[in-house]
């Protein structure tokens, strides 16, 4: 006697069916997963979309300044001191008879190149710290730990403040200063991040097969919080901007004549008040968009947390 197989109720299907079906649905609906650009773009929205062009543009600007800038940025002349808006000199001259544009293209450089080295070696040192603390544990990640709070306690502006009264005024040392008062930030986020990968089964499986826990580090533990390193960069690089910019205003920065959009607000605060509002405005302005630019592509990437920046 055959028995005869129960009927399959609607909707039901092998695996390998539904799986298919889930793939033709998302056709259907515009949803199918995206990657590379296009992933990028959804995740940042219009706005991170044209963030990301605001970066873009003012990276350009800093790399072709030679061959962009209408004018030499340190000649100037005594006869063309605050000339107008006009075709020779679309932003004005400055108090010196400068041209406002032609410096406000060189000094991308200089403002780029400051927040760059704070982004880099805040995540080089943050990151070799919290991987030190998570994989040695007990003394050493007390000890790390400790440090860290110490330098909690130092204001970022302070510790720069310091630099430049014992070393002297420069954008290097300044820029140094403010790394290392980052480190703690983005330092303790990477550590959290690591710490949770640190206690996965497959970090002990690897270590049950004899791997080095430099080479499970490396390898398995660094890719998986490269997401909380590049946003912590993002996020750093703006903060780092701003507070450059105020010592190049304190003068504790980059030194004149040096192209800088710090020491141009600066410059520009006297002829504010004879009405020439061009050179600190324009200047300003630079600093404002592309801080903003890099903030809101950092928030959408990971947030302000991944820079540990919320206590």
């Amino acid at each position: 006697m055959t028995t005869q197989k129960p009927a399959r109720e609607p909707g039901t299907g092998t695996r390998a069916q539904n799986t298919i079906a889930v793939q033709l649905l998302r056709k259907h609906r515009n949803d199918v997963p995206v990657s590379g650009w296009r992933l990028l773009a959804r995740r940042l929205g219009p706005v991170g979309v044209g963030s990301l062009v605001v970066i873009a543009l003012v990276v350009l600007m800093a790399i072709l300044a030679p061959v962009i800038a209408p004018y030499d940025p340190y000649a100037g002349a005594v006869t063309a001191r605050h000339e107008a808006w006009s075709l020779a000199h679309l932003m004005g001259t400055d108090q010196s008879g400068r041209d406002i544009l032609s410096r406000i293209i060189w000094g991308a450089r200089t403002s780029l190149i400051g927040p760059t080295i704070v982004a880099v070696v805040t995540a080089v040192l943050a990151t070799l710290l919290a991987l030190t603390a998570v994989w040695f544990g007990g003394r050493v990640d007390a000890l790390i730990s400790r440090v860290l709070d110490i330098l909690f306690a130092f204001p970022n502006m302070l510790l720069a403040i310091l630099a430049v009264a014992i070393f002297g005024p420069s954008m290097l040392t300044a820029s140094l200063a403010l790394a290392i008062g980052f480190v703690p930030y983005s330092a303790r986020v990477i550590r959290s991040v690591a710490l949770r990968e640190r206690n996965l089964p497959y970090v002990a499986s690897a270590r049950l097969q004899g791997i080095s826990g430099f080479l499970i580090t490396v390898r398995h533990i660094l890719p998986n919080v490269r997401t909380q390193i590049l946003t912590g960069m993002t996020i750093n690089f703006g903060y780092a901007m701003i507070e450059l910019a105020a010592l190049s205003f304190l003068g504790l920065g980059v030194q004149p004549p040096t192209p800088d959009w710090g020491l141009m607000v600066s410059n520009g605060q006297a002829s504010l008040q004879q009405g020439y509002w061009e050179q600190s405005i324009f200047a300003g302005l630079a600093i404002v968009i592309t801080v903003a630019a890099f903030g809101y592509v950092g928030e959408q990437l990971g947030g302000r947390r991944a820079a540990g920046r919320i206590r």
